[in-house]
């Protein structure tokens, strides 16, 4: 089944906040929302939430200048392929060989340490902004049946949309087919389309998306739009899900492209602030999170908090904003086990967030590496080696763009 429109009886949802949500930003002129098919609909809410105030949440650690110390480990990157543009995402094959996405549309394979020239595919996307071709995942099972996921930019009849399509790669791995749709519709903007995919250690696909410049819609389960979707290998609705027959796992997000498991039932996410929606600005924030809950935006941001909704473990007023990102799990660098480790894009470093082990959505430390080195950092993910890979993004209009283009680094000591 292809996810194209939803049309849901939520029974977490039955006291609406639309209303209340409209009487707030009214004076900010922003437009109602639609749901994710082509028919207005009255939006349904996630969770019911009272109107909030800014509070002192203890468990919320405000990062107020600056990013963050500079870490004390010692780490050395390695170059392992230069002469990307735009890398997105990183998927790792069996043999070691990776699938990287260029947001112009083109998967590369990355064999033996170097990029072959050939794509492995050219997939017909809408490149402006911040869509395109974005993340990418294998199929847990990829050794038998070669699937591979992609989120991407599609012109629909002239409309642009997000959509989740399956592929599958050919036996000696250089070229791919289409196979089927899995999520379409997802609402896309210039901005704020989200784009992480990744399976889970239930085996369900999960998938990162933004409110495409509709605040509102980050509420409303109608919509695909501000969410962290879930469904299984085919595109079906599990029938787990915290929403009746909705995709919908996680609500409340502005634009994630960073998410990973702490344990089996909980992520932390990160998100991007606002850049001046609703007169707001700054303060990217990680979260912690399990199946149904709301994040907030855009009722709460900052360190606020209020009834039904997660108060984030760490914000940053000044804007990061999160790329990738990836619980390190390896051993080269044994300081670093268990740390979340999150690419930034303007801020230009890796972050270091460490929890508390006995308070495990307090943060208790961060740290800041590489500043300013490599430049705009996207991706972060661990690979089956055990090595951190990071890619940087200096080629997608807001970095500057070396002679060598965008590069996938290996962190390691």
């Amino acid at each position: 089944m292809v996810i194209k429109y939803l049309k849901l009886r939520n029974p977490l949802a039955k006291k609406l906040l639309f209303g209340m949500v409209l009487l707030g930003l009214s004076a900010c002129n922003v437009p109602t929302t639609e749901s994710a098919n082509s028919n207005t609909q009255e939006t349904q809410t996630a969770q019911p939430v009272s109107q909030q105030t800014p509070t002192n949440n203890q468990a919320c650690n405000l990062v107020k200048n600056g990013f963050g110390s500079q870490g004390k480990v010692n780490l050395r990157a390695e170059e392992v392929v230069t002469g990307l543009e735009v890398p997105w995402g990183i998927a790792f094959l069996p043999n070691r060989d990776m699938l990287v996405t260029e947001r112009p549309g083109r998967v590369r394979l990355v064999r033996g340490g170097k990029l072959v020239s050939k794509p492995v595919a050219t997939i017909d996307v809408t490149d402006s902004g911040e869509d395109g071709l974005l993340g990418i995942a294998t199929h847990p099972n990829f050794a038998d049946n070669r699937f591979f996921y992609v989120y991407y930019t599609a012109d629909r009849n002239g409309s642009q949309v997000n959509r989740v399509e399956r592929w599958r790669l050919s036996g000696d791995g250089l070229s791919a087919s289409r196979d089927r749709v899995i999520v379409d519709n997802i609402p896309v903007a210039q901005y704020h389309n989200g784009g992480r995919i990744r399976f889970g250690p239930d085996g369900m696909l999960y998938v990162g998306t933004g409110d495409a410049g509709e605040p509102p819609s980050s509420q409303d389960i109608n919509s695909l739009a501000g969410k962290i979707l879930r469904v299984t290998p085919d595109g079906q609705v599990p029938p787990d899900n915290p929403f009746e027959k909705s995709p919908v796992y996680i609500t409340g997000i502005r634009n994630t492209q960073g998410f990973d498991w702490r344990d089996k039932s909980t992520l932390w996410v990160t998100d991007h602030g606002p850049s001046g929606d609703l007169g707001r600005r700054g303060h990217d924030e990680v979260s912690v999170a399990r199946a149904g809950d709301n994040l907030g935006w855009p009722t709460i941001y900052r360190c606020e908090s209020g009834e039904g909704l997660v108060t984030p473990s760490i914000v940053w007023r000044e804007a990061l904003p999160p790329g990738g990102t990836a619980i390190y799990t390896g051993n080269s660098i044994p300081e670093w086990k268990g740390s979340l480790i999150i690419a930034t894009l303007r801020s230009e470093n890796l972050q270091r967030v460490i929890f508390d082990p006995k308070s495990p959505q307090k943060v208790s430390r961060h740290e800041v590496y590489l500043q300013g080195k490599y430049g705009r950092l996207r991706e972060a993910v661990m690979g089956p080696d055990g090595e951190l890979y990071v890619t940087t993004s200096n080629c997608d209009g807001r970095g500057d763009c070396p002679s060598q283009q965008d590069k996938i680094l290996r962190i390691t000591q």
